[in-house]
C-alpha cells in the first residue's frame, strides 16, 4: 500500500476492525500520525457502529471478559479475558454509562470515575483532589455524551446533604465545571433512584423512580447544547407494582422498556415523540425466574425477539411483532452495573 494515495489508505483503514487499526499504527510514522487524527477516529467510529462489532462485557469477582454475539442464535460466543490496566480490587468496577466504545466506570473501593475503552485498554481517571469525579452509588447519576465538536463529555449529577449539584467533564479540556441544576425538592429524598443517562438526539435522558409501589416516576432531560434540564412525564403504566423504566436509543429515537408488576412482570415498549410517549407493543408476562438467577438476568431485544439471558447463556425467547432492531439492546439495568453491551472502536478516553 506504500504507493497508494493517502486518501485511499484513509478510506481502506477506516473500514478495518478496531484491533487491526491498533496493529497498523506500528507500521510507520506516517500511518501512526494518520490513524491518530481526529478525522480518522471519527470516521472509523461511525463505520464501526454495526452489529458485527457489538460485544458483551461481563465482570465478576475473578475475571473481566468480552464475548462476541452469535447473531444466528443470539447467544454469547467464546470469551476473551480483558486485563484491567487500572488499579482495582477484585474487579470492583461498576459500569455506569457507555457511548461509541467508551465506558464511564466507577471504582467501588475509591468511588473514582474513569473513562475506559475495553478494546484498546486505554483509560483516564476523572477524579480531582477537590473530590470532583467521585461517584456515590444510589445517590448519583452519570451520563456520557458527545457534542457537535466531537468532544466526549460526562454529566455527573450529585446528591449530597439534601442538595443536588451537577458537573460536566470535558475530555478535550480535561476539566470539570459546575452547571445549574433545577428540580423539585421532593426528588432529593433517598427513596428516589436515578437510572444511567441515555444519549439520544442531542439530549441526555434519565429516569427518576420512587422505590415503592405507587411512587412518583418521571424522566429528566438534559439538553447538551443549552445545558438546561427539564422534566417530562413517565409513560402511563400501571402503578400496582414496582415500576422500572429502561431507556434505549434505537436509530436516534428514544424508547423505553417500562416494567411493572410484583410476582408477575409485564413490560411495555414505548417511544418518545415530542415529549409524549406512544406505546409500541406489550410483551407477554415474563415467566417466573428463580431468586438465585434473578440478580444475574439481562434482557435483550432485537429483530422481533426478546431474549432473557444470564452469563451462562439464554434462558428463553419471547417472539414479538415489532419492527426489526439491527443490534441488541439491553432492556434492564445490566446485571447491577457488572456488564455492558458496547461497540469496539478506537475512541480514546483522553486527548
Amino acid at each position: 500500500m506504500a504507493d497508494l494515495p493517502i486518501e485511499t489508505i484513509f478510506e481502506i483503514l477506516t473500514r478495518v476492525p478496531t484491533k487491526v487499526v491498533g496493529r497498523s499504527r506500528s507500521v510507520c510514522k506516517e500511518w501512526y500520525a494518520l490513524l491518530s487524527t481526529r478525522d480518522f477516529i471519527r470516521v472509523h467510529c461511525s463505520r464501526s457502529l454495526v452489529s458485527s462489532n457489538q460485544r458483551v462485557l461481563l465482570i465478576d469477582d475473578l475475571t473481566c471478559s468480552v464475548h462476541p454475539i452469535i447473531f444466528q442464535s443470539y447467544d454469547y460466543g467464546p470469551r476473551s479475558i480483558v486485563t484491567l490496566t487500572f488499579d482495582h480490587q477484585n474487579n470492583d468496577v461498576s459500569i455506569l454509562s457507555h457511548l461509541n466504545g467508551l465506558l464511564c466506570v466507577c471504582l467501588n473501593h475509591t468511588n473514582e470515575l474513569l473513562l475506559w475503552n475495553p478494546t484498546t485498554t486505554a483509560f483516564k481517571r476523572l477524579s480531582t483532589p477537590d473530590s470532583l469525579g467521585i461517584y456515590i452509588n444510589n445517590l448519583d447519576a452519570v451520563g456520557l455524551y458527545a457534542d457537535d465538536a466531537d468532544d466526549y463529555k460526562v454529566l455527573h449529577i450529585k446528591r449530597r446533604c439534601g442538595v443536588y449539584e451537577s458537573y460536566v467533564y470535558s475530555r478535550e479540556l480535561n476539566f470539570w465545571r459546575n452547571i445549574p441544576f433545577l428540580t423539585r425538592q421532593e426528588y432529593l429524598g433517598p427513596n428516589f433512584y436515578w437510572s444511567p443517562g441515555t444519549f439520544c438526539g442531542g439530549t441526555l435522558y434519565f429516569t427518576l423512580c420512587e422505590c415503592w409501589v405507587g411512587g412518583t416516576n418521571v424522566v429528566i432531560c438534559f439538553d447538551i447544547n443549552s445545558e438546561q434540564f427539564k422534566e417530562i412525564s413517565f409513560p402511563p403504566v400501571p402503578s400496582t407494582g414496582f415500576v422500572q423504566g429502561v431507556l434505549v436509543n434505537v436509530k436516534n429515537e428514544l424508547h423505553m422498556f417500562a416494567t411493572t408488576g410484583w410476582f408477575e412482570i409485564t413490560i411495555d415498549l414505548w417511544t418518545l415523540k415530542e415529549d409524549y410517549w406512544i406505546k409500541v407493543l406489550s410483551c407477554p408476562p415474563i415467566p417466573p425466574i428463580s431468586l438465585s438467577l434473578w440478580g444475574d438476568i439481562t434482557h435483550y431485544v432485537t429483530n422481533g425477539n426478546w431474549f432473557v439471558m444470564t452469563k451462562l447463556g439464554k434462558l428463553f425467547t419471547i417472539e414479538m411483532d415489532t419492527k426489526p432492531f439491527e443490534i441488541l439492546y439491553p432492556v434492564t439495568w445490566f446485571r447491577g452495573y457488572k456488564g455492558a453491551v458496547f461497540m469496539e472502536t478506537v475512541v480514546s478516553p483522553s486527548i
